[in-house]
């Protein structure tokens, strides 16, 4: 994927994203509000890769100060056009930056958002941007997935993820284990024709995530299962870390 940017994904996905994607993970939306409510506290918060908006209306509607960073203008019309949409200041680029102005009790990033930065060192950049923007004791949250080598076969994978009456959307993914990088083609067919809509993340392990806090002046205080607490075990699939600022 030669063309493909830091905003490709969000502006080919826009229109399709609420739809198709994040209703995915629907049910998880108000659990990770109300999960992020309670360590912002007071405080305003920061949704790095804010996208459409899923969870920072959710969490607004708590009654949290929330900001946000997003590099697809295409994405963030989404957000605008919804309820409360035009409320929440949105800075636009690459959210590894974090060039927003002051500090904020909790920053987070979520559904996996953070692997779209596409190399380990952009990954560590934003954690140390994160820490210079955080309140003393104020969390940085990681929403991710655990890399599951299995999955793929010889390096890849085509999946079925999503059939409907008229619908249907099919996944092809190549697994790069030397770069840690994982480079998709989402397929959705239905009234609308074919649509493609690409992604490339780099993922990293859990432990490897703890270091790059570590090297940013974090701690971690808690790693979850899920967005209700859930523990973290050997067979979770996904996680929610916490990272404290001292």
């Amino acid at each position: 994927m030669t063309e493909y940017t830091a905003d490709t994904y969000g502006n080919r996905a826009a229109v399709f994203y609420d739809a198709w994607v994040a209703s995915r993970v629907d049910s998880t939306t108000q659990p990770a509000a109300a999960f992020l409510a309670e360590l912002a506290g007071d405080g305003a918060a920061l949704e790095l890769g804010i996208g459409t908006g899923r969870v920072a209306l959710t969490l607004a509607a708590h009654g949290t100060r929330v900001h946000g960073i997003d590099s697809s203008e295409a994405m963030v019309a989404q957000l605008r056009a919804k309820p409360g949409g035009t409320e929440i200041p949105v800075t636009s680029g690459d959210f590894a930056d974090v060039a927003v102005e002051g500090t904020f009790r909790l920053i987070y990033v979520v559904f996996n958002t953070f692997f779209a930065l596409l190399s380990q060192e952009d990954q560590l950049r934003c954690f140390r941007n994160v820490a210079g923007h955080l309140e003393p004791g104020g969390r940085f949250v990681i929403e991710a997935f655990v890399p599951d080598p299995t999955l793929y076969d010889r390096n890849q994978r085509v999946s079925t993820t999503r059939v409907e009456t008229d619908r249907v959307q099919l996944g092809a993914a190549h697994y790069d284990p030397v770069d840690q990088k994982v480079t998709s083609q989402y397929i959705l067919i239905g009234k609308e024709g074919i649509v493609l809509l690409p992604v490339q993340l780099r993922f990293a392990w859990p432990s490897e995530l703890d270091l790059m806090a570590r090297l940013a002046g974090l701690q971690r205080e808690a790693r979850f299962g899920g967005w209700q607490g859930e523990p973290f075990t050997a067979t979770s699939a996904t996680h929610v870390s916490v990272y404290a600022k001292p």
